[in-house]
């Protein structure tokens, strides 16, 4: 039996996912998006290809689209931790494959289980600087992920018209009611299966540089100088 301690988490975490998912759908419902490149993928994934969708943690809210944009259920990793419990069942509500695991904690088990999953689902997201940062650092584990799946990795461009910014340890953004936001496609990346430890970093930075060129463009498209990162705007 558990404790009482539990016994409120779980009162309080099936309060919070259903509050959250509900928020969610009426704030989106709110939002105007704009996408762009997303023939791309489709034509990729119909010639029997797979796709790993990477972005920062600090737009990842504008995940709520991707499974209804593509019409898929895609994979994404999500930790471990009790916050990550509730993130977990409010993606899985909206149309995304929770695998739970991170870089700090059960990543081993699920990297497998990701690779498994682009597989059958043929489309997968990774938060390249998630769990906990640092902001805008892409993690071994993206590479890793494209290395043994052979999937293209797909750079998104998430970008909000109009972002509430809050004060965390990213910046992390959501876009305000009745606002636009530009979610953009690059081009895709596509990483060998045996990498030795000099190609397989230059692969990383390689990727880290066009995140963060592909964020400064999709923010200049607003008229916004830089991207908010950092406590930096």
């Amino acid at each position: 039996m558990g404790t009482l301690k539990d016994i409120k988490f779980f009162i309080a975490k099936n309060f919070l996912i259903r509050l959250g998912y509900w928020v969610c759908r009426l704030h989106a419902g709110t939002v105007t998006v704009i996408p762009e490149g997303i023939e791309r993928v489709r034509d990729h994934i119909a010639r029997g290809g797979t796709v790993i969708f990477a972005c920062w943690h600090q737009r990842f809210f504008s995940g709520f689209w991707v499974p209804r944009i593509f019409g898929m259920n895609p994979c994404i990793m999500i930790s471990q931790s009790r916050d990550g419990d509730v993130v977990s069942d409010v993606v899985a509500r909206i149309g995304w494959v929770p695998v739970r695991g991170s870089s700090s904690r059960g990543g081993k088990k699920a990297l497998q289980e990701m690779i498994a999953g682009v597989a059958v689902h043929r489309m997968g997201a990774h938060i390249v600087d998630g769990p906990q940062g640092p902001p805008c650092i892409v993690k071994p584990g993206l590479i890793a992920l494209a290395s043994q799946t052979g999937a293209a990795i797909s750079p998104g461009y998430i970008s909000y018209e109009n972002p509430l910014v809050f004060n965390s340890w990213d910046r992390f953004m959501i876009p305000k009611p009745f606002s636009r936001v530009l979610l953009r496609v690059g081009d895709f990346i596509f990483v060998p299966k045996d990498l030795d430890e000099k190609s397989f970093e230059e692969t990383r930075l390689a990727v880290e540089r066009a995140l963060a060129q592909g964020y400064a463009e999709a923010d200049r498209s607003w008229g916004r100088k830089r991207t908010t990162v950092n406590g930096e705007r």
